[in-house]
């Protein structure tokens, strides 16, 4: 887990908190098949090649949540406060800490989907999270080393040399050495990320009563543990860093990330291990490619029983998908064209030339979803904010509380994850219901319509942090003599953040649910993948932003808007385009909202006979 992963997580952790505990725990896996938890993986319904071995379940909780708490508190409390290490303590110009920072995000939000392809295909879970947990623990290691040694750090500087730009910037060397435990934390986190809740999963077995239960207690300890985490590493962690030292507040993380791999190894015994099965994106490929090798061929009008290959389903599989006309040139894949292409079991020949009508509909529902899905990267954009402006003004405000306790900048983003905790239950247990009354809607409202409200808040929250920043560097340039801190108190940031709350509330958990509710019971790693790719998307659009900006909107007249000063610059004019860019969105997102199609199942028909096709 990386700092870009906090905002999806918390506000998903806060959801399960709400809902989550109250989920049914006599249902069946299908029933389930629309509990937000799935989304996290496809361990609900896969299906497990390994014959059940004692104890699992409960016995070996303790340490795969011990390993997950340890490491989380350890991921997070390493990055909680990184912008703030980077520009206070390195010396970085902001617009290269906020680039490392959004490049890294990126990098870090897409590398689940290769942990998630080795997992599958090769390695198995365990293995997968093994193997990441000690890249993981390599990166906090070097990180931590940045902050220890003397020769990987650039020499202390004081308030008035730090006014005055004189702070020596790290060197080439020390930077290399910071983005190489950087990049074992995004190897760390590929393999973590999308294997940790599929293998808490597995310890339980599906078919009784007994495993149902275990699985929703688990979900429901995993992210109370989470939101534990969250609030851990944002205040305690964050002041230790900031007030104490950094080189303890990174070494405490680190040692609990060792901690997380000595207890993971501890229930080696205990455990329920699942071979690998091959990975679902293998499937995905194939009916591109047979269709692009049958792309000549006729579909036929009418009737067209026989025509396709429509075996029954794999026990992996819960629903049947409904054979639609849309994206009809990849119905071709599943065409047959002579006998030769089946074996006397009725299986293909050839998997990347023969596919089931079954495959052909589930790429359907992803080629569906891609345009949401696009829609929501500028949306999720404004969030990343917070992990870097929103951190850099904090510093140039009044953060006391009192005569003695100042609050960290790193912690004020803690207002968003409040608002999202107060805000969810009142929504789900008050809102919903009576909404529901007037719509018949088991949420109250559509999904791509919680998603869209969720995209208006984000544009009125980047609107806001326009109007308040333009106020503080008012204060601050008015005010020369307090060094550009501006005498303004940092809970003028509140507005934004709560406006963000409600973004994260309405959107991200939207699109969770979405993802969830519209792929395949099976293709559920992919849904939760693909938010994880929308905050890797954000991330590279922001970098891109920022680096623009800063090339091209200064002159000879003036610095450009994200100078290094954030007093001299117009970060309020980066707040306002990003609303701008997210008005564009949000009319794009109205009309890929509209051309939607819901996805349907049908009752599953294993009688099928076949007949050739001509070639045109």
């Amino acid at each position: 887990m990386v700092a870009g992963d906090k905002n999806q997580s918390s506000s998903f952790s806060l959801y399960c908190l709400t809902k989550c505990f109250h989920s049914p725990v006599t249902s069946t896996p299908a029933e389930r098949g629309q509990e937000v938890g799935e989304s996290h993986g496809k361990g609900l319904s896969d299906s497990k090649k390994v014959a059940q071995k004692k104890p699992g379940g409960w016995k070996s909780m303790p340490f795969i949540l011990g390993n997950e708490t340890f490491e989380r508190l350890a991921a997070f409390g390493l990055l909680a406060n990184f912008a703030v290490y980077l520009v206070k303590e390195l010396f970085l110009d902001q617009v290269v800490a906020v680039n490392i920072m959004n490049i890294w995000m990126g990098i870090s939000n897409f590398a689940p989907l290769l942990g998630a392809f080795i997992s599958d295909a090769y390695l198995g879970r365990f293995k997968t999270i093994a193997f990441s947990s000690f890249a993981n623990l390599l990166g906090m290691i070097t990180v931590t080393l940045t902050a220890w040694l003397p020769q990987l750090h650039p020499p202390r500087c004081n308030v008035g040399q730090n006014s005055l730009s004189q702070c020596k910037s790290a060197s080439k060397t020390q930077l290399g050495v910071l983005l190489m435990g950087l990049g074992f934390l995004s190897i760390g986190t590929g393999g973590i990320r999308p294997c940790s809740i599929p293998f808490g999963v597995d310890q339980f077995d599906q078919t009784t009563e007994e495993g149902v239960r275990g699985t929703n207690s688990f979900f429901n300890w995993y992210y109370t543990t989470f939101t534990v985490v969250i609030l851990l590493t944002l205040t305690v962690v964050v002041y230790i860093q900031n007030s104490v030292s950094w080189v303890l507040g990174f070494g405490i993380p680190t040692l609990l990330m060792a901690c997380s791999i000595i207890l993971f190894f501890i229930g080696t015994k205990l455990y329920v291990y699942v071979e690998p099965e091959g990975s679902i994106f293998s499937g995905i490929a194939q009916v591109f490619v047979s269709a692009y090798k049958k792309r000549k061929l006729k579909l036929p009008e009418g009737e067209f029983d026989g025509i396709f290959y429509d075996p029954p389903l794999k026990n992996t599989v819960l629903s049947k998908l409904p054979f639609t006309n849309q994206f009809r040139f990849l119905n071709k894949a599943a065409m047959i064209v002579d006998d030769k292409e089946l074996n006397s079991d009725g299986s293909p020949t050839n998997h990347w030339r023969l596919c089931s009508i079954q495959q052909v509909e589930e790429v359907k529902c992803l080629v569906r979803i891609i345009p949401i899905w696009a829609s929501g990267i500028i949306c999720l954009t404004s969030i990343v904010q917070q992990g870097t402006f929103t951190v850099l003004q904090a510093l140039k405000m009044d953060r006391h509380l009192g005569p003695n306790f100042q609050i960290p900048a790193g912690s004020i983003t803690i207002i968003s994850m409040l608002t999202i905790g107060v805000w969810l239950p009142i929504y789900d247990r008050l809102i919903v219901p009576s909404l529901r009354k007037f719509t018949k809607l088991d949420g109250g409202i559509s999904l791509l319509q919680r998603i869209g409200i969720g995209m208006v808040f984000s544009i009125l929250a980047m609107v806001v942090a326009g109007l308040i920043e333009k106020e503080r560097r008012a204060a601050a340039n008015s005010h020369p003599n307090l060094h550009g801190i501006a005498p303004v108190s940092v809970l003028w940031l509140a507005p934004q953040l709560i406006l963000m709350g409600f973004c994260e509330a309405f959107n991200i958990i939207g699109q969770i649910e979405f993802f969830n509710q519209q792929f395949p019971d099976h293709m559920r790693s992919i849904a939760n993948s693909l938010l994880s790719c929308s905050f890797g998307g954000a991330s590279y659009l922001s970098s891109l932003l920022v680096t623009t900006l800063h090339a091209f909107t200064g002159s000879h007249s003036h610095p450009d808007w994200l100078t290094n000063d954030i007093n001299a610059g117009r970060v309020d004019y980066f707040y306002f385009l990003i609303a701008g860019m997210g008005v564009i969105n949000f009319i794009y997102f109205l009309y890929c909202a509209h051309r939607y199609r819901y996805k349907g199942s049908v009752q599953v028909d294993d009688h099928k006979t076949f007949r050739k096709v001509e070639m045109v």
